[in-house]
């Protein structure tokens, strides 16, 4: 494969991934908004959006989804909440120290 095949390669592949980024925010963003507004208690419901948030949340608008989710599960279940939010450390956070 050509340099100038794999570099194509490589920003289609960018680009596919961009794409399923937005679609997973416009898919998530009325269920989050529904479970928040109407005040949801029921745990398999967000438990269920929170799990299908986690792979996008290297995407800013998917982790601003996460975490306005997580801070309304927080009063619902503090222990599980606290679960999601290392599942997000281990997943996405990076040490800037490089340790």
């Amino acid at each position: 494969m050509s340099e100038d095949r794999f570099v194509a390669n490589v920003r289609q592949l960018a680009a596919e991934i961009d794409a399923l980024n937005h679609r997973a925010v416009r898919e998530y963003e009325p269920v989050v908004e529904t479970l928040v507004s109407m005040r949801s208690r029921d745990k398999v419901q967000v438990e269920q959006a929170l799990d299908g948030l986690l792979s996008f949340c290297g995407f800013a608008p998917a982790l601003e989804l996460y975490r306005r989710l997580c801070r309304h599960y927080w009063d619902i279940d503090p222990v599980a909440t606290a679960s999601y939010v290392d599942a997000y450390r281990t997943m996405w956070d990076t040490d800037e120290d490089g340790r």
